[in-house]
């Protein structure tokens, strides 16, 4: 083969790179196209606070297509039983792609008697399973004080991924004004700052958590509650986030950011009016 320059060399070896890249990869837990299971050799970097190259790391299984991902979707259903009884029931999200597709599924796992008697402080456990049923994520709350007037013993959630495996921590900081957490490595090293408006009441609007670094300098995404329409808030319990991310950003940030929409929603928008 003669090659006539540089710049056909040049497009030849585009044109390798752009078949090697291939289409992105499919919906967790869809069956290989080979019939095969299904190996991943990515990897991510750990994060660390003090901004040192971080150490390659395999992800976690399970949680490799959250890498693709600028936007990830968290959709609430409605619990069609709670409605009619009044009661609270255990909590059901439906975790999606910036097209709308279901990517993992995520259930409440907690006592009836926490429900109705701790409400929305309850302890419980959030399990997040993919299009297989393979659970991938896990986050753990425990019964905890959220008011400002107790600067001790705040809200904090541990994420698993996978299971019985910690890879971070949400940690409530006390403020007297403004909702304020931290989300942390497993080592429970700060990482990243996420700062709430004066008011989670949203005005018949999207009510938005910043995403900062530790010095606060920088925003790097946000987590958004999104106003479903006055009808949906006031006579369901089922809220709509959106978490806006750099696609590059660690798996397991990401991970600790979707624990975080659950707990934003126990804590602020758990009753309906909270969504207004």
């Amino acid at each position: 083969m003669t090659l006539n320059g540089p710049g056909h060399l040049r497009s030849l070896v585009d044109g390798q790179n752009q078949k090697r890249r291939g289409p992105p990869g499919p919906l967790p837990g869809a069956p290989d196209p080979d019939g095969g299971p299904r190996v991943s050799s990515a990897s991510r970097e750990a994060p660390t606070p003090d901004g040192s190259l971080p150490a390659t790391a395999p992800l976690p299984p399970g949680l490799e297509y959250l890498s693709q991902l600028d936007l990830i979707i968290i959709h609430q259903q409605v619990e069609i039983l709670g409605m009619i009884l009044g009661t609270e029931t255990s909590n059901k999200y439906e975790i999606k792609n910036s097209s709308g597709q279901r990517i993992y599924f995520a259930v409440e796992e907690s006592l009836c008697f926490n429900r109705n008697v701790c409400s929305t402080l309850r302890s419980c456990s959030v399990r997040v399973s993919d299009n297989a049923g393979r659970e991938v994520l896990t986050v753990h709350r425990p019964l905890r004080c959220s008011s400002c007037c107790c600067p001790c013993y705040l809200q904090e959630l541990e994420i698993q991924a996978p299971p019985g495996t910690t890879v971070g921590y949400v940690a409530q900081k006390w403020d007297p004004f403004r909702p304020k957490f931290t989300i942390q490595n497993a080592h429970k090293e700060d990482v990243l700052k996420i700062i709430g408006p004066c008011t989670t009441c949203g005005c018949f609007g999207d009510v938005d958590f910043e995403v900062k670094t530790m010095n606060e300098k920088l925003t790097i995404g946000k987590i958004s509650k999104y106003w479903s329409g006055f009808v949906n808030d006031v006579f369901t319990n089922a809220d709509n986030f959106g978490v806006h991310v750099p696609p590059d950003l660690d798996v397991t940030v990401k991970a600790a950011m979707i624990g975080a929409c659950f707990l934003f929603d126990f804590m602020f928008f758990e009753h309906s009016l909270a969504g207004l």
